[in-house]
């Protein structure tokens, strides 16, 4: 797995962290605020529905 700190902005407007992303599993690692667990995506669906937020 590839470890990242990046921030997105969901298609809600919510802003989360992306932690990883595991290639052999094509899966972006990410957290929201508030929420326990780290939640995973389909990369082709990650990048449907979250923009990456500059700075």
């Amino acid at each position: 797995m590839q470890e990242l700190d990046r921030k997105y902005r969901d298609w809600r407007g919510n802003i989360v962290l992306v932690t990883g992303y595991d290639r052999e599993k094509q899966q972006v690692i990410f957290r929201r605020a508030g929420y326990e667990h780290e939640c995973m995506q389909p990369v082709e669906r990650f990048r449907e529905k979250f923009k990456r937020v500059d700075g």
